[in-house]
């Protein structure tokens, strides 16, 4: 086990975000240990063929760079490159201009025509977007994209983070200003992470669709729903490249099927909690309405278990 190896969760969830109380939407930022930008766990092998087969088959879905990204990626594969070799020396291997990953056994060569922003996200697990100052704040202009929770990155790519945002709700209120305020702020020793939450009845990594369904028949029962729904939890990154002045924000997907939750009720509880906290404008946008009430009724029993 490396140094940046992810904690070992009491529970089948490397993370359960889901925070007691009333909803509120915050930045929920925390200081994040330089050792600690990747995570590498269990799943690597299954998560880069997954990776690799949206590349060769859909590569211009999962990838897109404006040529203003250029500098900012060549020097983004170099740190990440470093960081691996450095914190992960088990797993990975540099060889004249080679880079290896040991499990799966893939090369790669530095150098080589590959984007190196393309290049950088084939090494790991998180997805890699590259944010810069523009005339409306800072704006997405490149990312390798292969596991977005809901978002197409064709629809993002050039944008700010204020009209990125102009679906969720209550961020034009409550965070677009924070946000911009620290974006500008962000310092390279200074490196941040947080977390976020959503539910799904969709069990791929990569989902490009599914904000804002309308009320469906998705054919959920209390019955199945511990198969047929998800936790899915990102864990974002933010870290300022000092030569660049760009940010890398990184993306790392953590998904469970619900029936991970049987035989742990005081976590069913703080979910079932957590979806009842949801206002409706949210609970709509994260497309939860369609199973809200079986999913409900599921978890209460769960809870109830430990009563």
């Amino acid at each position: 086990m490396s140094l940046a190896d992810p904690p070992q969760p009491t529970t089948a969830f490397a993370y359960l975000p889901m925070e007691a109380g009333p909803y509120r939407l915050a930045m929920g930022l925390m200081a994040l240990k330089p050792e600690r930008w990747i995570e590498i766990d269990r799943n690597y092998a299954r998560d880069m063929a997954e990776k690799r087969r949206l590349l060769e088959t859909r590569h211009g879905t999962v990838f897109a760079a404006l040529p203003e990204a250029a500098v900012a990626s060549r020097e983004l594969l170099a740190r990440l490159t470093d960081h691996l070799l450095a914190v992960f020396p088990g797993r990975f291997r540099r060889s004249a201009e080679v880079i290896e990953a040991l499990e799966t056994g893939e090369r790669h060569r530095l150098g080589a025509a590959l984007h190196p922003l393309d290049f950088a996200g084939r090494l790991v697990q998180e997805d890699l977007c590259l944010m810069q100052p523009g005339p409306e704040g800072y704006r997405l202009t490149a990312a390798s994209l292969c596991f977005p929770t809901r978002w197409r990155l064709a629809e993002k790519l050039g944008k700010p983070m204020a009209r990125i945002h102009t679906p969720v709700p209550f961020y034009a209120d409550k965070l677009e200003r924070p946000v911009d305020r620290f974006f500008e702020r962000l310092k390279p020793d200074k490196p941040v992470w947080r977390l976020n939450w959503s539910l799904t009845d969709d069990p791929e990594l990569h989902q490009p669709t599914g904000h804002s369904r309308p009320d469906v028949n998705l054919g959920i029962e209390p019955g199945n729903v511990g198969h047929r729904v998800f936790l899915r939890v990102e864990r974002q990154t933010l870290v300022r490249l000092p030569d660049s002045g760009a940010i890398c924000f990184g993306i790392r997907i953590y998904q469970n099927p619900l029936s991970d939750l049987e035989g742990d009720p005081a976590t069913a509880g703080r979910l079932a909690a957590a979806v009842r906290a949801l206002p409706d404008e949210v609970l709509f946008y994260k497309s939860v309405k369609p199973f809200q009430a079986p999913l409900l009724t599921y978890l209460d029993r769960l809870a109830a278990a430990g009563a």
